[in-house]
């Protein structure tokens, strides 16, 4: 018997950001399908699997994306590093997106998009038979996969701030996210991803990009700064994680128990 043939579905996370529709989203650093199964159902527009600061592997991320698959909301995976058999693996996967850190040139970029990319557009390796094409039944899987992956790259530096706008400009990439933690650092003030001189220098940069019809993204661990970042014209932002949660609910139960 032969088997059913299926189509690609659309990326909504792409597909929203294109639109002009902001997206709200949660960090994943617990590497728990579990843990993960729990926040599944918030209704959040996308949730980032972290594979670069936390213990995440490939069996962990594919759990991970077989629990989110049955909600709503789009998955976009993390590598560890713009590194293109990672990148392979994590596609194979399933993940409709992913978010590459510590871009820090147009060249770079371009390695990211080139990554995702079958021949002769770029340097993905081949398979016939993933769960990202369900095992070989989605028709059309390789006409289509090209502008249905989420290609986000992670500005972490000052230097990296000023070329923000050209390397949002390459070909491919669909999105430019600020990494304000690393930013801080790189300007001497590591631990302080909210000071005021950290955002003086991401907000000229993202407000160029938005205007240039690039989305922009990042990520906050204050709900109010959050919704103000979209409000402001971002397209994109995380505005807690799930390790983030458990931690600081635990700090708030136990308080009020000796409090």
């Amino acid at each position: 018997m032969e088997s059913k043939a299926m189509q690609l579905p659309t990326n909504r996370f792409l597909a929203s950001i294109r639109g002009g529709q902001p997206q709200i989203g949660l960090w994943l650093s617990l590497s728990s399908a579990f843990a993960t199964e729990a926040v599944a159902g918030s209704g959040f527009d996308w949730m980032l699997v972290d594979t670069e600061h936390s213990p995440n592997d490939l069996n962990s991320v594919m759990a991970q994306l077989q629990v989110l698959a049955a909600h709503p909301v789009t998955p976009i995976v993390r590598p560890d590093w713009n590194d293109a058999v990672v990148v392979k693996r994590l596609l194979d996967l399933g993940a409709p997106g992913l978010l590459f850190p510590m871009v820090q040139t147009t060249a770079e970029a371009e390695a990211a998009v080139a990554a995702t990319r079958y021949p002769p557009h770029g340097i993905r390796g081949v398979s016939g038979c993933t769960r990202a094409n369900a095992f070989g039944r989605m028709t059309d899987y390789f006409s289509r996969i090209g502008e249905e992956t989420a290609v986000i790259v992670q500005v972490e530096t000052h230097a990296a701030v000023e070329r923000s706008l050209e390397i949002g400009r390459v070909a491919g990439v669909d999105g430019v996210f600020f990494g304000p933690a690393d930013i801080a650092a790189d300007i001497g003030l590591l631990g302080k991803p909210t000071d005021p001189a950290v955002w003086e220098l991401i907000r000229p940069a993202a407000q160029r990009l938005i205007k240039a019809g690039i989305p922009v993204g990042t990520l906050v661990f204050d709900p109010a700064f959050a919704k103000s970042l979209l409000g402001e014209g971002f397209s994109f932002v995380a505005c807690g994680g799930d390790a983030v949660l458990l931690a600081r609910g635990a700090d708030g139960l136990i308080a009020r128990m000796r409090g």
